[in-house]
């Protein structure tokens, strides 16, 4: 028998220790919630304990129905399964919310609401980022992420029910900071960040994260670590890094919600910014580059085109981007050299980004005629477009003298959403498109042409969504630097919103396209785990660790 397959002594302890930490969380939460007399310090604790108290019950559960012990002989995909359906349904959650928004800006008369505080744009345009980046995109990573290193290391995750612990405590800090934003409880900065406990506690989870990831890593039974696991790796250390010193701030006291950040000035703008804009870089770009990296290949049953090129790739992309934070501050306080030096990177960005686009598309070589008749990969291409698009768009914008034109203008909300509908929303749905049949043991999805409409009518709406962007952007630019023979602005600020009218009616309409697109594949999923199971052997995803090869 192989020595993968020997089952590993049953070890209850880690569950246990998480037991334990729960009930003692929520023993001191009540507590703190008691003793403090901030409303908003009780509505965050009180989440806390009911997720605390969950947590323990269900942990206490399980150990009695001796649901912890360990299967070395098998990928641990219960969790990955969790983070898909976690990922469809924040991500529809989130860009409801975004559909919301955007009637609110197009018919304010109608779709604002005075009276209720928490559905006010204020609150629903941080929930809105914050639940399509950090809700959708986080647990699309962490589900991917999870799949990947098991199959690419032929080993089972490290930390026994710590996985578990990293996908439950995620959704709690997502819960946590979501209620936050609509409760008002945040702190005053460009993204209104989660108030001081959410963030300590994502810093725990994140820990318990890179743990995981790492221990897969270093037990892996495949010698090579291939490529897709670095840009992981890349994404979780970085990601880690900058949440610390975004979040560098010290409590007014522990009984209280509110803190005091230990930056002040201009050199908060720049951290703010450096994490900012390496959220995208390393959040929104090395972690989905990983599941490029993995499943086109796998999709298109290519290997990838040059993996020296994706090498080359890797270290030039994480260098380049940490520099780049400063473009978002030209024309301010912060020295012009600084300025100049985040230009400088960003323009030096196309290089990297582009040769990991030409690696991706260059994959299919030799199998082209799977964009007709796969929709599925035919969505993981064109996400590669829209990354390629917008890493050009990028860097045109960080030029001082283009940037005087776009900043503040919907050009750049343009900009970001053609990067993260196209690139970040295509790759993740095509990833969970393969992931589905995958890991519910399905021979195929339910319905292919389900997959089209879902195709052409996101695709659609997001041309709607930016082109309306940027003709609003534009147009709004210029309206701005519009001057009298007197030398006084042409423009009010109110008449530069009223010329913008179509243009939001245009994104609107491009949004409410693409929530469709996510319904109908929401369907198409729910269909597909509800057909008959196909034969363990049908995939080689589906057979035990001990039979497959690092895929």
């Amino acid at each position: 028998m192989s020595t993968l397959a020997k089952r590993e002594p049953y070890a209850p302890a880690d569950a246990v220790g998480y037991l334990v930490a729960c009930a003692v969380g929520a023993l001191v939460m009540t507590f703190a919630v008691a003793r403090s007399s901030d409303p908003l310090y009780h509505f965050e604790g009180w989440i806390f304990i009911a997720g605390f108290v969950l947590g323990a019950a269900a942990l206490a559960l399980g150990l009695a129905n001796d649901a912890f012990q360990p299967e070395p002989d098998k990928y641990m995909d219960g969790v990955v399964r969790a983070g898909v359906i976690a990922t469809m349904f924040w991500g529809a959650a989130g860009m409801l919310v975004g559909v919301v928004i955007a009637a609110q800006l197009s018919f304010p008369n109608i779709f604002y609401l005075p009276d209720t505080a928490f559905l006010n744009f204020g609150r629903l345009r941080p929930l809105h980022t914050s639940s399509v980046i950090f809700a959708f995109g986080g647990n699309a990573l962490i589900a991917t992420s999870f799949y990947v290193v098991q199959r690419t290391c032929r080993a089972r995750l490290f930390g026994g029910v710590t996985p578990w612990f990293v996908f439950w405590g995620y959704n709690l800090f997502i819960l946590t900071a979501g209620l936050g934003y609509l409760a008002g409880v945040t702190r005053s900065q460009e993204y209104a960040e989660p108030e001081w406990m959410s963030t300590f506690w994502l810093v725990i989870v994140w820990v318990a994260y890179l743990l995981v990831f790492l221990g897969t890593i270093w037990k892996r039974k495949e010698p090579h670590i291939y490529v897709a696991n670095w840009f992981y790796l890349s994404f979780i250390v970085t990601i880690a890094i900058l949440v610390l010193f975004n979040n560098a701030e010290v409590p007014v006291s522990l009984l209280s919600h509110r803190s005091y950040s230990v930056w002040a000035g201009v050199q908060s703008a720049m951290v703010q910014w450096w994490y900012g804009h390496n959220a995208v870089g390393f959040f929104l770009t090395a972690g989905f580059l990983a599941m490029m990296y993995y499943f086109i290949p796998k999709r298109a049953e290519r290997p990838i085109y040059s993996y020296r090129l994706s090498i080359v790739h890797f270290w030039a992309l994480i260098f380049i981007y940490i520099w780049a934070g400063p473009h978002h501050l030209h024309y301010t306080a912060l020295p012009q050299w600084t300025q100049t030096l985040g230009m400088t990177f960003s323009i030096m960005l196309w290089m990297p980004s582009w040769g990991g686009m030409i690696n991706g598309l260059m994959t299919l070589s030799g199998a082209w005629d799977k964009l007709r008749t796969d929709p599925v990969i035919r969505m993981l291409v064109v996400s590669l477009a829209f990354y390629g698009m917008s890493t050009f768009e990028g860097p045109v914008m960080s030029i001082r003298t283009v940037n005087a034109l776009s900043h503040y203008t919907d050009w750049t909300i343009g900009h970001v959403h053609s990067g993260a509908l196209g690139w970040v929303g295509f790759v993740t749905f095509g990833s969970v498109y393969c992931l589905v049949p995958w890991l519910w043991k399905k021979e195929r999805l339910y319905s292919n042409a389900l997959v089209e409409w879902h195709f052409w009518i996101a695709t659609t709406g997001i041309l709607l969504y930016i082109t309306s962007m940027w003709v609003s952007g534009i147009m709004e630019g210029l309206m701005w630097r519009e001057y009298t023979p007197q030398g006084f602005l042409a423009y009010s600020f109110a008449e530069t919103v009223s010329a913008r009218h179509v243009e939001n009616i245009v994104r609107l309409c491009g949004g409410l396209m693409y929530l469709s697109g996510v319904f109908i594949m929401i369907y198409n999923l729910w269909r597909t785990v509800r057909m008959p199971s196909a034969e363990r052997a049908a995939t080689p995803a589906s057979l035990p660790l001990a039979l497959a090869p690092a895929e």
